[in-house]
């Protein structure tokens, strides 16, 4: 049961990703948004989601998992009814950045929930596969419910949708599911959070303006060039930190360096994809928004397909491999759909590219988001859990800045390049047996050990 009300969460707050993106014309007419305005309807939700990501990790961390997730779940919660209601443009932007700051705060500390339920390595990839799936299919369905709740009701609706999820969720999680935290009494290391969470921020705000004015744009490289400024100014300060908001060992596991690594590769590819191919559907094939939502949705299907078949071999051939063979796989997907041009069929030419990425990406998902949190203990799941989040964000803001502006099938072959790079990480430093599963030999000597 806790399993379902944190899933059901984690879909509500993948699908407000999405769910604005088919709407934004209604909202435009009935709000009166200007062209520089609309955009910030969605910029506005991940800025403070990327942005936050970290701090709101180790809070959860220090202050308690369960309580920063309550907490993270009502200010969402809040936040979509004023954005349900909004009469004025700012109204909504202002919701949509709380919105963003109350899933920086329930993610995470969702994931580290989980991470910490399900300890096991086999439980614990069925566990954290089921919840990429979910988060796969939430970011899915979004354009298809915002198509059917914008044609047939409002738009308003794709906010109000919420309420529910969140009363549920305030209702039953703290039956279900029990306080934990970091031991002993810890302090948030203040000058780190500020400086990491400005590093984010900025770094986030640049990637989304490169997406609309390009990567010439003088406030793009300033705000760039002051996030890395601002990331050093965070790694010389956590040398010195007698507790340090990211302590120097956590960086030091090759097995999340390399999970979070090809995670942000992964991340720049696919939601370049799903910028590009959505376009290109109603470009080439002359879909409305809501038919192309729909013809979005056999991706889900093989997602779900992937999981199954990762929850199989995972367990034989262990972290490495899996992985490997999964980005191959995307390069596959990726390379079969670069090709799509006007008046070309749906069932030959887009169907079959995307049937494989998808069982490419539910075969990946699952293993790199447990061995992103490889080792986490009450100490730091809420860390590493927060960081491999943080990356996706970071990851999917350059994917759409820099690929997407490439064109459709160019940017569909930088991202099977960008795929390439990350199969090589994986090779590289990905050890052989991280969380490969304990070999007999290996299990008699443990046993010999506890006796």
């Amino acid at each position: 049961m806790p399993m379902i009300v944190l899933c059901l969460v984690q879909f509500m707050l993948v699908l407000d990703d999405t769910v604005v993106n088919v709407a934004l014309p209604s909202i435009r007419d009935d709000l009166g948004f200007g062209a520089s305005g609309l955009p910030w309807v969605v910029n506005a939700y991940f800025l403070a989601f990327g942005g936050l990501l970290l701090l709101c990790g180790r809070l959860a961390d220090l202050l308690g998992r369960r309580r920063v997730f309550l907490i993270g779940v009502a200010l969402f919660g809040a936040a979509s009814l004023a954005c349900g209601l909004a009469q004025q443009p700012w109204q909504l932007v202002a919701g949509r950045f709380v919105q963003g700051t109350g899933s920086a705060m329930a993610g995470p500390a969702a994931m580290s929930m989980i991470t910490l339920l399900y300890p096991g390595p086999e439980e614990r990839v069925k566990a954290l596969g089921i919840w990429g799936g979910i988060a796969a299919l939430g970011a899915t369905s979004g354009l298809v419910i915002s198509g059917a709740l914008t044609d047939l009701v409002s738009w308003r609706w794709i906010f109000l949708i919420n309420l529910p999820v969140v009363a549920v969720a305030l209702a039953l999680l703290p039956r279900l599911v029990p306080e934990s935290r970091a031991p002993g009494r810890r302090r948030l290391d203040v000058p780190g959070a500020v400086l990491i969470t400005g590093a984010a921020v900025t770094l986030v705000y640049g990637l989304l303006r490169a997406g609309e004015t390009g990567w010439t744009d003088p406030v793009v490289v300033g705000v760039v060039a002051l996030s890395a400024a601002l990331a050093m100014a965070f790694l010389s300060a956590e040398s010195r930190a007698v507790a340090p908001l990211v302590p120097g060992a956590f960086l030091a596991s090759r097995t999340r360096a390399a999970a979070n690594g090809a995670t942000l590769l992964f991340s720049m590819a696919m939601y370049a994809m799903s910028f590009l191919l959505m376009i290109q559907v109603q470009a080439a094939l002359g879909y409305s928004p809501l038919l192309a939502g729909i013809a979005y949705l056999p991706y889900g299907a093989g997602i779900l397909s992937g999981m199954w078949l990762s929850s199989r071999i995972s367990p034989r051939i262990g972290t490495r491999w899996t992985l490997l063979l999964a980005f191959l796989v995307n390069i596959a997907g990726l390379l079969l759909l670069s090709g799509l041009v006007a008046g070309d069929s749906y069932l030959v030419h887009v169907l079959p590219g995307m049937l494989v990425l998808s069982v490419g990406n539910g075969l990946g998902l699952p293993v790199m988001a447990t061995a992103a949190v490889d080792g986490t203990t009450e100490d730091d799941a809420g860390l590493g859990s927060a960081l491999f989040t943080s990356v996706q964000q970071i990851g999917g803001a350059i994917g759409v800045a820099a690929l997407a502006i490439m064109g459709y099938s160019s940017g569909l072959t930088a991202g099977a390049i960008c795929m390439a790079f990350g199969a090589v990480l994986i090779v590289a430093l990905l050890p052989p047996q991280a969380n490969s599963p304990r070999q007999p030999a290996d299990m008699e000597a443990a046993a010999e050990a506890s006796r």
